[in-house]
């Protein structure tokens, strides 16, 4: 069975990846064929004895600069030069990664140029990587917020775990995905489980009322609202329906004070 997506990463610091991909649902996926996670020290690509992979910055400045030589052989040497896959650099230069781009990683627009699915995530480390190695070799970069990390070897694992929980069987629930926040613009809805009474707190009855039709009407408007309530940026992009606009219109009204 061929792996999904497989993911093949350039890092100076693999051993970083280990405990999280041997965890819950990206162990099982991995188990279970998938996906397929590669890691690579970039330091084995070094031709020196030090295995230095970094250098003093042109023009003065503080920090160091990852060198481009070790760079471009790990990645030619893995994949073929030029590579014969997508190759995404974690930059906080990158557009911001979003569900849709996780989405676009896992298939769409993606399977049909290249085959098999891959993907190689260079991880970034110090002051930054030589510029050629983002004109010549990289082909995308992803950032996953406005704030400064060490290096990019979490927002790698961001990536792989987001990607990795959109596809077919990487869930328990075959469901899980699309209900997740984000999933289909919105935000999710609040969870309950047992008991049914904790400390004085209820669940809403609509939740013990075994009517699936009310159940999902209940989790649509939670969702909405809570959306309405936190990220109301979400709404102008998110599939409303008639009734969905008709609800986010009640609950303005109930907000804005009678005249």
């Amino acid at each position: 069975m061929q792996p999904a997506v497989e993911f093949e990463v350039f890092t100076l610091f693999p051993e970083v990846f280990e405990p999280y991909l041997q965890t819950s649902i990206l162990q099982r996926a991995q188990q279970h064929g998938l996906v397929a996670v590669h890691l690579y020290n970039i330091r084995d690509w070094t031709s020196d004895r030090h295995h230095i992979t970094d250098d003093e910055p042109y023009g003065g400045g503080g920090g160091m600069v990852m060198k481009p030589e070790p760079i471009f052989a790990a990645l030619e040497s893995v994949l073929g030069a030029p590579p014969a896959c997508p190759v995404i650099l974690l930059s906080p230069q990158g557009r911001t990664f979003t569900q849709r781009i996780a989405q676009e990683l896992a298939g769409e627009g993606f399977v049909d140029i290249y085959q098999p699915r891959r993907l190689a995530l260079l991880c970034g480390r110090y002051e930054g990587i030589d510029e050629r190695v983002c004109q010549y070799l990289v082909t995308d970069e992803i950032s996953i917020g406005d704030y400064v990390i060490s290096g990019g070897e979490l927002a790698a694992l961001v990536v792989i775990d987001a990607v990795t929980r959109l596809i077919p069987g990487a869930l328990g629930d075959p469901d899980g995905a699309s209900d997740d926040s984000h999933a289909m613009g919105l935000l999710e809805y609040p969870h309950y489980t047992r008991p049914a009474e904790f400390r004085g707190w209820g669940v809403p009855e609509v939740l013990l009322s075994g009517d699936h039709g009310k159940v999902a009407r209940w989790r649509r408007e939670q969702a909405l609202q809570r959306t309405w309530q936190r990220r109301p940026d979400l709404l102008a992009k998110a599939p409303l329906s008639e009734t969905d606009l008709k609800f986010l219109q009640k609950l303005r009204d109930k907000e804005t004070p009678n005249s």
